[in-house]
């Protein structure tokens, strides 16, 4: 009878440990989840902080010094202009020095700020990304994920008269080749 009791008790002792092990587990996952969940809380503070800076950094990015870059062109520089672009370097085998293109590069803009867009034969062929700042255009270009072949253009405009824009195109291909163009633009002769 002794052991029979001996047993009961040991029986009902392991019977309240475990019961007591099962709710320090369930206290444990509850304060997990409070974990969890005021990480989620700090990493939507942490994305938002994220988008903040970057704004501020776009802000600051349309300074130039002292100097405001601005969002809409000039009127002596906003409209369409023809376009003569001629090769004068190249690594790249698909440009040959003397290569000669001759397109419309309209300069606009609208709210969300200034681009340029090239047109071939009233074709649409790429859009810039624009900066005009001291006197300069800066235009920049990147294919997107899915083209076929990677290409970075940029152009810098730094020689800006009333009927002519004089300045150099930048091309740099995916296998890190480089051709280099002078660009040329003028007004289109009014009838």
């Amino acid at each position: 009878m002794r052991k029979l009791s001996l047993l009961l008790i040991l029986a009902a002792v392991f019977i309240s440990c475990e019961n007591k092990k099962e709710q320090e587990l369930q206290e444990r996952e509850k304060a997990l989840d409070l974990r969890e969940k005021e990480f989620t809380e700090k990493e939507a503070d942490y994305k938002s902080l994220l988008l903040l800076r970057d704004s501020l950094q776009t802000i600051a990015e349309d300074t130039v010094g002292n100097t405001l870059v601005i969002k809409e062109w000039p009127a002596n520089i906003r409209g369409i202009w023809n376009s003569k672009v001629l090769c004068r370097e190249s690594t790249c085998s698909n440009y040959v020095i003397g290569d000669q293109r001759n397109e419309e590069w309209q300069f606009l803009s609208d709210s969300t700020g200034i681009y340029t867009n090239v047109l071939n034969k009233k074709k649409f062929i790429r859009a810039f990304k624009a900066k005009y700042a001291d006197d300069k255009i800066l235009l920049e270009f990147n294919s997107d994920s899915i083209s076929k072949s990677k290409v970075k253009i940029n152009v810098v405009l730094d020689d800006i008269k009333d009927n002519v824009v004089k300045g150099t195109q930048t091309i740099t291909g995916q296998d890190n080749c480089t051709a280099r163009f002078s660009v040329e633009l003028t007004l289109p002769q009014k009838k």
